[in-house]
């Protein structure tokens, strides 16, 4: 797996492989995510555990390709904010026979740059990268290629919940 793909714990289980998609801002609770409530076993590849690599979209591909033909379940723990960056993804998932399920995390911009404020500094992302992603972040859907959509919101005491998409609360959501 190398240095750059870790594991997460999870829900997964045995069977068919799955492609996790997470989408959602910057700081938006995705890695946070993934740490507590996705698969054990799941190799996580994230752009943000190669930033120095010359081609990082090519060599994300690649370390998907390698845990799918090796039968594990994938979470793909970057921004992934429209059809552009998922189009390879749901690929690479279909190509071999995986499930895709996106983690659609609704963007709540001022909760964001909160918790992207408190990051320490190596970790934070400008402001303006944060609103530039919010200018492209697209609501997935399952016409997008998607077996499933599920919509992530932060429960209040510091956990979350996890719904189907078709259960969206607030018209926040509906991006």
């Amino acid at each position: 797996m190398g240095a750059a793909g870790t594991q997460c714990a999870g829900i997964y289980g045995a069977g068919v492989p799955v492609v996790a998609v997470l989408v959602g801002l910057q700081a938006s609770g995705k890695t946070t995510f993934c740490q507590r409530r996705l698969a054990t076993g799941s190799v996580v590849v994230s752009k943000a555990h190669f930033p120095h690599a010359r081609h990082p979209q090519r060599r994300q591909m690649r370390m998907i390709e390698e845990a799918l033909s090796a039968g594990s379940s994938v979470v793909v723990d970057n921004t992934n904010p429209s059809p552009q960056e998922w189009a390879p993804l749901v690929g690479a998932a279909r190509a071999h026979g995986s499930r895709v399920v996106a983690y659609w995390f609704p963007p709540d911009l001022a909760g964001s740059l909160q918790r992207n404020g408190a990051r320490p500094d190596r970790a934070r992302v400008p402001e303006a990268g944060v609103r530039a992603t919010l200018a492209r972040l697209v609501r997935p859907r399952v016409q997008d290629g998607f077996d499933e959509v599920l919509v992530v919101e932060f429960d209040g005491a510091g956990g979350f919940i996890v719904r189907p998409a078709g259960e969206i609360t607030s018209p926040d959501q509906q991006l």
